[in-house]
């Protein structure tokens, strides 16, 4: 889930959609956010099921001002995974950042993960300044990745690290940091992603060494902190396992974070899909878990019709 260059294009979102009357037109031009009311344009309603914007997914379509203005005005308190120099940006429109981007660049942060050595200080050094940059901001969680199972993960022809090397690795890793972690009061979520979809680089990601939830989830037990979790995404964990709520409840004491998106495709969890997501917020709801939902999708249609049906859907 690495941020893609930002890029704003019109579309049918106006300053005139999102800001009604001359109050907020005089917000937005003394650069402070205007207070929306919560009228028809809001889509939580019900508010049970903290919701989060994913910044990649709709950063081709907003720049950070407008999707925090557009977040606003749907009623989500959360833009996440943004990089610590939007951080600003955040706490000026009054948002939090639910979980936290690694900075691996030039690489996607999922490619060079904890399981293997010779990544190590690279990848602690990025998470420890992660957890550091989120500290500062009062951010609670910090997103991290077992890395692809190739000796050189841009090369899939070089050799693999085996199911049981990587997963001790990356519980070595891990407590290198963890304790960091704690003393910050910050939350690894540790992510599965898929191998199966190779059609698009952020639908799928072949290679990938925590392509299973129960193997993420037995590196989480093993490194033994209440500050490890799992982020549990919908999307990625119906691919390669299924059986959702069942897993829900099965791991409901290492849920750090939950991401949404219809499957196939990654697009709006909307009847095209095979996911029934209002069941699964119920099941979260049933475990207790009181952390954010974010909405990862790859919008096909009209970003803010889109964004504010999957919000409405997930606000049971």
């Amino acid at each position: 889930m690495t941020q893609s260059p930002q890029v704003t294009t019109s579309s049918s979102i106006t300053r005139r959609n999102l800001l009604r009357g001359a109050a907020g037109a005089a917000a937005l031009a003394a650069g402070v956010p205007s207070i929306f009311a919560k009228d028809d344009d809001t889509a939580v309603r019900k508010g049970r099921i903290k919701q989060s914007v994913v910044q990649w997914c709709f950063e081709p379509h907003w720049d950070m001002a407008e999707m925090c203005r557009i977040a606003r005005r749907l009623g989500v308190t959360s833009i996440e995974l943004v990089g610590a120099a939007d951080y600003p940006t955040l706490k000026r429109f009054g948002l939090t950042n639910a979980i936290t981007q690694i900075d691996m660049a030039p690489d996607p942060p999922f490619m060079y993960g904890f399981n293997n050595p010779d990544h190590h200080e690279r990848v602690i050094k990025a998470t420890r300044k992660a957890i550091d940059d989120a500290a500062e901001y009062g951010y609670e969680r910090v997103i991290c990745f077992t890395g692809y199972k190739y000796l050189d993960p841009k090369d899939p022809s070089s050799p693999v690290i085996d199911d049981a090397e990587g997963m001790a690795n990356c519980v070595v890793g891990l407590k290198k940091v963890i304790g960091h972690a704690e003393e910050k009061g910050i939350t690894l979520c540790l992510e599965q992603l898929n191998t199966r979809d190779d059609t698009h680089p952020m639908k799928g990601h072949p290679g990938y060494h925590g392509d299973d939830i129960d193997y993420c989830a037995a590196i989480c037990r093993a490194v033994g902190s209440p500050h490890m979790k799992l982020l549990f995404d919908l999307y990625h964990v119906q691919i390669m396992n299924g059986d959702l709520i069942r897993r829900i409840h099965e791991y409901r004491d290492l849920l750090g974070h939950i991401h949404v998106a219809g499957n196939p495709d990654r697009n709006e969890p909307d009847e095209g899909q095979e996911i029934n997501f209002p069941p699964c917020m119920k099941a979260l709801l049933e475990v207790d878990y009181d952390g954010f939902v974010g909405q990862e999708f790859i919008p096909t249609r009209d970003p803010l019709e889109s964004l504010r049906e999957a919000v409405m859907l997930c606000d049971v």
